[in-house]
């Protein structure tokens, strides 16, 4: 074991879980660079001395795998590869008494509300003048806007309000500002973030006040393109809608996970809704902006759910022909209200009918992509990969949806600049293109 680094001290900030994590490594190296620290975001090599690791906590893979990232990380410690190990995030808040007595080489634990005492474990001042400045870690072009924080929805099987507490909006002004600093360093698209897209500003305003704040992030100069993250279908407000159709800067996108179509199963999630009140709905979205993309995500082997309860699901997924739609296995979380429930579903069940949904949603989106062929479509370039440009539509998110791919050996696009492709070919999840000069 090689004795303590002599160099000065560099934090390496690991992030795990979703683009709220994302989000909330970004404002911790924002801090921490404001603080003088030499600080980098998941450093390929041993470089950093100091590893903070913002952990995911939210289902069993996810666990797992900020676990084995702690144990890693310790292991390196003990090695003398690393001298300190902090660990924050979700999985940190919601079992930080387990996680202190399994791991206690780990030198300190912090919840997701604890920056200001991460900052000062870390060395740092928590400074409250910056105003939504942060140390983005995204390709340049786009970044994510964390609107609101926690969630009021009773989901049976979420652990979220376990980890985020209840909702938090920000207010719009804080919003405004956060933007136009994004802007000023060349980003283009803001990716709107929170538990629940579809509650912001009840809190604050006393009102459902989405639309109001999308105006207003709208008027941004240097913002092209304003894309919804995560809507909850029951109270969603539709004014949204209204300005999506007439606001160009807004992407005619709406990410809203429904999670099951089943009555039986949904009045067990405690979602508030029925299968016919979520279809007329989907209907509502799809008259009032047509074209619009719609993504959506799925749980199959929820406690109960019968072979009759999947076949409603298959039958809906196929009828609704979502443009974009993932599925996940029921994860049995501790401290939840369907932890009283029997998880009766076996795990290779679970995955099998994970797997139709998603080879019904195969055909679907290969269906759906060839009737862009033809067509030319504006795209944001985020990278080059090998011998590829890859490109979006305002109809893909970045990581989870389909992507443009444009041969690199015979053209040259700007990487985070916009472009027309023209779709010559299509496969399930790819539109393949040339530039329109």
């Amino acid at each position: 074991m090689r004795t303590k680094t002599l160099k000065k001290n560099k934090i390496n900030v690991i992030t795990l879980g979703c683009s709220k994590n994302v989000y909330d490594s970004e404002v911790l190296m924002g801090q921490l660079k404001a603080s003088g620290k030499d600080v980098t975001h998941e450093a390929a090599t041993d470089e950093a001395n100091i590893v903070v690791i913002n952990t995911c906590g939210f289902i069993n893979n996810a666990k797992a795998e900020s676990v084995n990232t702690i144990l890693e990380y310790v292991e390196k410690k003990e090695e003398g590869i690393v001298d300190k190990v902090f660990v924050t995030g979700c999985l940190s808040e919601r079992y930080r008494p387990d996680l202190e007595a399994e791991i206690p080489n780990v030198d300190q634990y912090f919840g997701t509300t604890d920056l200001p005492l991460l900052l000062k474990a870390l060395g740092a001042d928590y400074k409250h003048e910056l105003l939504g400045e942060r140390l983005t870690t995204t390709p340049k072009n786009y970044a994510y806007l964390k609107i609101a924080e926690g969630c009021d929805r009773p989901c049976s099987f979420c652990a979220i309000p376990l980890m985020r507490g209840a909702h938090v909006s920000q207010p719009i002004e804080k919003l405004v500002k956060e933007a136009e600093g994004l802007a000023k360093n060349g980003v283009k698209e803001l990716i709107l973030i929170a538990q629940d897209l579809t509650y912001y500003g009840l809190d604050l305003y006393k009102k459902r006040n989405l639309a109001e704040l999308l105006e207003n992030l709208a008027k941004v100069e240097g913002i092209e393109w304003i894309r919804l993250h995560y809507a909850f279908p029951t109270g969603f407000p539709m004014d949204v809608l209204e300005l999506m159709k007439k606001e160009p800067k807004i992407c005619n996108y709406l990410d809203i996970p429904l999670q099951h179509i089943s009555d039986n199963i949904l009045k067990s999630m405690r979602r508030g809704t029925t299968q016919a009140k979520t279809t007329k709905l989907l209907k509502e979205f799809r008259e009032a902006v047509p074209g619009m993309t719609i993504r959506t995500t799925l749980i199959v082997g929820y406690p109960g759910e019968t072979e009759e309860d999947f076949q409603i699901m298959k039958d809906w997924v196929q009828e609704m022909k979502f443009e974009r739609l993932g599925c996940f296995a029921y994860s049995h979380e501790e401290n939840t209200h369907a932890y009283s429930l029997e998880d009766n579903v076996p795990e290779e069940v679970k995955q099998q009918r994970a797997n139709e949904i998603m080879e019904i949603q195969a055909q679907i989106s290969f269906d759906l992509n060839q009737e862009k062929v033809g067509q030319t479509l504006r795209c944001v370039i985020d990278r080059k990969e090998g011998t590829e440009f890859i490109g979006r539509t305002e109809f893909d998110s970045p990581d989870v949806d389909n992507e443009v791919r444009i041969d690199a050996t015979q053209h040259y696009l700007k990487i985070g600049e916009f472009a027309d492709i023209h779709i010559d070919s299509a496969y399930e999840f790819d539109l393949f293109g040339t530039p329109v000069k």
